[in-house]
């Protein structure tokens, strides 16, 4: 296992990588270019840039979040032809500084979805990212859009750059008719396309579950279960065409049973990452976003690391969403504190399980 954590660059992240590298176990980065728009090429300069200042830090970058995938090649428009051409390019470019997993998803339009970014939690009076479907109510998208970005502390949130929630209305627009099984289709199309490349150059694609783990505003999703991850895989067989087994997304749901969900593809050699956090459920479609600590939410986090020890040890993990803390003021779901709190416990975790294991 190689413990890594989110980072935005210098100039979007308020997490210094000398903060990072003083986190106990810290191997490296889950790195991010946030300023790149879906289908443009992420080009060798400004790679070797941020990878280069990233080895000056003493930390490795061997996984890059959200080269995001643009959504004509999601609705297979005509046009898609030209944004895999630049996604392909964008594989190699990686690939030839020493990037070996990139992460991405393939949901429509919202990569994410909450409906509070700062929900206090009355036992302790941190925040952190809440649900509940309920405050939907009569709320259409271009509404949650304005709320979620009015509340983000200033800063970019992945999934809903300002560029791409621009042209929202029409993009919902033309989704209207697609089908989960045609969304299928498009996404053979793309990986048909992209895994050969993958495959030669030694990188693997890791899909993230959609977040939450259910539709959402009518759109089709089919990320967001095991059988569905299992039709994902069949769609191109190939050890390059992997999961990022994200617990908190596929545990929003409570029906998925996440330890039993990463033995399964673990033993399939299919997680090629994974994004591990907790979950405390409120009611039906509500839930909030936990401390790591296990007996902090519902999810058994000792047990999800044991399966990870069990069935794929050397995958990339990274504690995901955490709650703000010690009044810290950041990006919601990514302050330094609770994130460097959720990585010592699950690198204490790893340390019990090897020991019992021998």
């Amino acid at each position: 296992m190689k413990m890594t954590f989110r980072w935005y660059g210098e100039n979007s992240d308020a997490v210094s990588l000398k903060q990072i590298k003083q986190i106990p176990g810290m191997s490296g980065l889950m790195g991010f270019l946030d300023y790149k728009a879906a289908g443009e090429v992420w080009t060798e300069e400004e790679i070797k840039s941020y990878i280069d200042g990233v080895h000056a830090a003493g930390l490795e970058c061997e996984v890059i979040e959200s080269v995001n995938v643009h959504e004509d090649i999601k609705m297979g428009l005509p046009s898609r032809d030209e944004y895999i051409a630049n996604y392909i390019t964008t594989i190699r470019n990686l690939a030839k500084y020493g990037v070996k997993v990139i992460i991405y998803n393939f949901m429509p339009v919202f990569d994410w979805l909450r409906t509070d970014l700062a929900r206090v939690i009355p036992e302790d009076g941190s925040n952190s990212l809440y649900f509940d479907e309920k405050d939907l109510g009569d709320m259409g998208p271009m509404e949650i859009v304005k709320n979620t970005i009015e509340n983000s502390n200033g800063f970019s949130l992945p999934g809903w750059e300002p560029e791409r929630l621009g042209e929202l209305e029409k993009t919902l627009k033309a989704y209207e008719g697609m089908t989960p099984d045609k969304l299928r289709e498009n996404y053979k199309y793309f990986l048909d396309a992209i895994i050969p490349v993958c495959e030669e150059v030694g990188v693997r694609m890791a899909c993230h579950p959609d977040d939450p783990a259910w539709p959402i505003f009518g759109l089709p999703r089919i990320a967001h279960t095991v059988e569905q991850f299992d039709m994902i895989c069949d769609l191109h067989d190939s050890p390059a065409n992997a999961l990022c087994l994200c617990t908190g997304s596929l545990g929003s749901n409570p029906d998925n049973d996440i330890p039993a969900a990463v033995r399964h593809f673990g033993e399939k050699n299919r997680i090629a990452a994974m994004h591990v956090r907790n979950i405390k459920y409120l009611g039906h479609h509500h839930f909030r976003e936990a401390s790591h600590l296990s007996c902090e939410g519902d999810l058994d986090l000792f047990e999800i690391m044991k399966a990870v020890y069990d069935t794929c040890p050397d995958t990339y993990i990274r504690p995901d969403h955490g709650r703000m803390i010690w009044d810290e003021v950041g990006r919601p779901g990514y302050g330094l504190y609770d994130r460097a709190l959720g990585a010592t416990y699950l690198n204490g975790l790893w340390e019990a399980i090897e020991k019992m294991s021998k």
